[in-house]
């Protein structure tokens, strides 16, 4: 398979030929470089190759490549799913306030990004990694700037397994700013923590305990409600009933990962029962093929869903 030029070659190697090394990993296949081409030799040749092929279009459109996508990549060619097909990782949401473009990585990511493009209440749910919180502040993000929403809100029920607020130092914004990290780092990352601050104290931005919530109503505003698997069937509805005129919710969740006391049912759970038909609402579920942290991620979740499926009641 020829290469026509020496930056391609590099990109498509990797660093140290990290991703040639995956193709060996994944088929049974050995490569080979010469110069201004790469050989396939072994069973699995033509099947490599065409997820070379693959990769080589994905630099050829101006992309980029690293070992999560070549992963993903191949993960499709196995199902006889193109990448390039897919339209995946052309449309920029927006930049990061290193310059970075933001998009989505997977097929589930796209179409979780185009939900909340085309709806106004959309819940992602899926396990650790898939993007649910980064995907969403980057369209509220992109919306604050082009002036489609006044406000961004960022939400989370101040729930842990184990601990209590009360049990924490400090005042009670000391006590909930742990909990919200995530949602300030994500949003750090799209703004820069100097602007979002500012942002913050023009009451631009929000990021509140759920709590917060009761009694208001979210005019023009996009809120994203966070760990929504550990909010009670009541804090949902609660939360659900404050959309306001011109506003946008996102709601995000891990029902793998529930950490309400015992006996508690997940609002999370039972609004996708409860609105899975509702007109103007979309259900996103995004899979173990949409992590896009690192390869172990993606094995740690798999390894965890055989493991229950094989034998729901044990406890390790």
């Amino acid at each position: 398979m020829r290469i026509d030029h020496e930056h391609v070659a590099k990109e498509l190697f990797g660093s140290l030929d990290v991703n040639l090394g995956i193709i060996e990993d994944s088929y049974d296949v050995s490569v080979v470089q010469r110069q201004d081409e790469i050989v396939l030799k072994g069973g699995e040749a033509a099947e490599a190759g065409e997820a070379v092929s693959e990769l080589l279009g994905i630099l050829e459109s101006g992309g980029r490549l690293d070992p999560q996508t070549v992963n993903y990549v191949v993960g499709l060619q196995r199902k006889g799913l193109s990448y390039r097909a897919s339209n995946v990782n052309r449309d920029v949401i927006c930049f990061t306030h290193r310059g970075k473009p933001v998009k989505a990585k997977t097929m589930g990511q796209a179409e979780y990004v185009k939900s909340i493009r085309e709806r106004d209440l959309v819940f992602g749910i899926g396990p650790a990694g898939t993007g649910k919180t980064y995907l969403a502040v980057a369209m509220a993000v992109n919306a604050f700037k082009n002036r489609e929403s006044e406000k961004i809100i960022l939400a989370r029920p101040a729930v842990e397994a184990g601990e209590r607020l009360g049990f924490l130092p400090g005042d009670l914004q000391e006590k909930v700013d742990p909990y919200l990290r995530p949602l300030y780092d994500a949003l750090y990352e799209m703004l820069g923590r100097d602007a979002a601050l500012r942002m913050k104290e023009r009451d631009g931005v929000e990021v509140v305990p759920l709590a917060y919530m009761r009694g208001r109503t979210l005019d023009r505003s996009f809120i994203i409600l966070d760990e929504a698997q550990n909010t009670t069937k009541e804090q949902m509805k609660m939360f659900l009933t404050r959309l306001g005129v011109g506003s946008k919710a996102v709601i995000t969740g891990d029902v793998t990962q529930i950490d309400l006391p015992d006996g508690r049912k997940s609002g999370l759970l039972h609004a996708a029962k409860a609105l899975g038909h509702v007109k103007g609402i979309d259900f996103c579920f995004l899979k173990e093929s949409d992590v896009v942290r690192h390869p172990l991620v993606r094995r740690i979740i798999g390894a965890y869903e055989s493991f229950e499926r094989e034998d729901p009641g044990a406890d390790g």
